[in-house]
């Protein structure tokens, strides 16, 4: 089951009471893809959605709907509410204060703990989100702008931005980032698949701090042999012209751990000194080792 689909069973089942059911069907109604007063056409390719459209309709108004089935050439399956008597879209359009020929939120009507619940029937109608271990994207189709202003401003009451575009002709209002997402499914009442998606955002947190700390362990390690490499190349060039007895007993037993132990950390050689120092301090005996390497090089002698 998607994403998509969890958000919309989870608003199903919380769909419990009269004026729930009253704002939900609303929500859905005014954001069906026809909406007039010769033709009501809901849709949708989700059975959920379809079945919840049915149990609402048939409470509400006391009419049995049935659907059809429609196959995509994706090989999906559109479920559609064609609604054409008459008498029964004047119930409809009565019943919701719509008309005059332009859709629009009437806040009036839904009494004043159910706008969540419109919202949520919106969401039903046409709604989407994508899996939060993909993309933070959620979005809802609009049938004009004027009505995609309108639910802009509705998630706006709830502190959450929205954005709007048109793609391939039609109108999207989009919310992006995680927190925005979160209020919005806790708006419309998927507090659980919230707690799913806040998980899934702590999961990628600590997964993507753990690849930057294996990055900068990574990085470091190879620091660590660059350097290591570099010593042994300058004692092996100390020993090959001036030879290691030419440099003081501090410097030759630094240099011999070194030669005898590539991969060892400067705080444990220094440990294993005859008379231990600190890191800082074997990390200066290699400097003045690179110092008589550079000057091998230069002049062809290190004294």
């Amino acid at each position: 089951m998607s994403f998509s689909d969890e958000v919309r069973r989870e608003i199903c089942n919380n769909i419990t009471d009269k004026d729930k059911r009253f704002a939900c069907l609303y929500g859905m109604l005014l954001f069906s893809r026809v909406l007039s007063e010769e033709r009501i056409c809901f849709q949708s390719k989700s059975r959920i959605v379809a079945d919840a459209f049915g149990k609402l309709f048939s409470r509400i108004f006391r009419t049995e709907l049935g659907f059809k089935e429609s196959q995509g050439k994706n090989g999906r399956i559109m479920y559609i509410f064609d609604i054409t008597e008459k008498e029964l879209i004047e119930q409809v359009f009565l019943r919701y204060h719509f008309g005059g020929g332009f859709r629009s939120i009437d806040e009036d009507i839904i009494s004043t703990g159910s706008l969540g619940v419109f919202a949520a029937g919106v969401f039903l109608a046409s709604g989407s989100v994508n899996n939060p271990e993909k993309e933070y994207h959620l979005e809802f189709t609009a049938p004009d702008e004027s009505l995609a202003a309108e639910l802009i401003a509705l998630l706006g009451d709830i502190g959450v931005t929205a954005g709007h575009a048109v793609r391939r002709g039609q109108i999207v209002v989009y919310i992006k980032g995680s927190e925005s997402i979160e209020d919005t499914l806790t708006f419309i009442g998927a507090q659980q698949c919230t707690l799913e998606l806040m998980n899934v955002k702590i999961y990628k947190d600590v997964r993507n701090k753990a690849n930057r700390i294996a990055n900068c362990d990574n990085a470091n390690i190879n620091k660590t042999v660059d350097a290591a490499m570099k010593q042994v190349r300058d004692i092996r060039l100390i020993a090959e012209t001036d030879g290691l007895d030419s440099l003081t007993d501090e410097l030759r037993e630094v240099a011999e751990l070194r030669l005898d132990n590539v991969d060892m950390s400067l705080s444990d050689i220094g440990e294993s000194l005859s008379v231990p120092i600190s890191r800082s301090g074997v990390n200066h005996r290699f400097m003045k080792l690179a110092k008589i390497a550079e000057n091998i090089r230069k002049t062809g002698a290190g004294k």
